[in-house]
């Protein structure tokens, strides 16, 4: 063997496996039977924040850090459509990330529109999308992957409540985020 006539080939095995276990890792994509409710998280993460917009619209930010599952989960309805917006890598837990690479999702849905933005992070420098504009989706379906660490925003139509707080751990697909 290598590591037996040269303990440098030992040495470099290390980190390299600790890497591949780390890529492993960050890139799983576990099977998830979806939660009850008419909105459902899009991300793993922690609720950010929960802000009211002008336009009565309720946007509820969900931070995912490199510990969490990056595959993106779909809301029941038809993608009407997924717009990529060039942008910078602020870390996206900064108030100003909403100026970062991000990727603008529309679903009409039996609640109307509903907006969801993956953004990119500091080091999350790409989105991927699965699906484009036509696409009918169901509750829960994989729709993208953010690399590395980055948030989702999600809006709330007007009238929807938050059934979530700030600074509680969602799970994709599973988490109910409205309240009804």
């Amino acid at each position: 063997m290598l590591t037996r006539r040269d303990r440098r080939w030992a040495l470099a095995a290390v980190p390299l496996s600790a890497l591949t276990g780390g890529m492993l890792w960050f890139f799983r994509d576990p099977d998830r039977t979806p939660g009850a409710g008419r909105v459902l998280s899009p991300a793993d993460g922690v609720v950010q924040s929960i802000d009211p917009w002008p336009d009565g619209r309720t946007r509820v930010a969900i931070f995912m850090s490199p510990l969490n599952v990056h595959v993106n989960r779909a809301l029941a309805g038809n993608v009407t459509s997924v717009q990529h917006v060039a942008g910078g890598f602020l870390p996206a837990f900064n108030k100003d990330s909403d100026q970062n690479e991000r990727v603008v999702w529309h679903f009409e849905t039996t609640l109307g529109d509903i907006e969801m933005v993956q953004i990119a992070g500091a080091v999350a420098r790409r989105i991927v999308p699965y699906l484009t504009a036509g696409a009918k989706v169901e509750q829960a379906e994989r729709i993208g992957l953010i690399r590395f660490g980055s948030r989702v925003d999600i809006y709330l139509p007007e009238g929807i409540a938050p059934a979530v707080s700030v600074g509680q751990k969602t799970v994709a697909g599973v988490t109910r985020i409205d309240r009804g």
